[in-house]
């Protein structure tokens, strides 16, 4: 099944954040990398007052079920001091689920794809150039979404780079 997480970090040492989320994510058996995205400076999207975020996009194979995926993305955010006080606040670690080889669910704990990846610019932006046939269930391509989307806050940081999982 193709899967695709988008991370993102905008505490402590960012770029750290997101290399240390990649490797922990293909730690364990289930996860097969395909491809991550360019990395991206991005302007906090809701929320409250906060500085930028780095964020990127893993494309992945798995054999493993949704919740799964999701039980391992949480597990990842919590082992970098993730902490949940202040919707959309700041955080040093966030990974999302947006697509699960195109599995639709209205689950309230697992919603997918990702409730609102088809309208994010820093998502869709370093999805496009991980896997640029990607599509959303039920939304279309990603580079035709994009394509009616501002980009402005969503800015490629050419001097950073996340090495593949080992």
């Amino acid at each position: 099944m193709r899967v695709v997480l988008a991370l993102g970090s905008n505490l402590g040492r960012r770029m750290d954040n997101l290399q240390g989320a990649l490797d922990a994510l293909f730690d364990a058996p289930g996860l097969t990398f395909v491809a991550v995205s360019p990395v991206y400076e991005t302007d906090p999207v809701g929320g409250p007052d906060q500085g930028p975020y780095l964020n990127a996009v893993v494309v992945a194979e798995s054999m493993l079920d949704a919740r799964t995926l999701l039980e391992r993305a949480q597990g990842v955010e919590n082992a970098f001091g993730r902490v949940r006080l202040v919707r959309n606040g700041p955080r040093t670690l966030d990974v999302d689920l947006i697509m699960v080889n195109g599995i639709v669910s209205n689950d309230p704990e697992l919603t997918l794809p990702h409730p609102r990846a088809h309208e994010r610019a820093f998502v869709l932006v370093p999805w496009s150039r991980a896997d640029p046939d990607a599509t959303i269930p039920g939304h279309g391509a990603v580079a035709d979404l994009l394509a009616g989307l501002d980009q402005t806050g969503v800015r490629p940081r050419e001097d950073l780079s996340l090495e593949p999982p080992a």
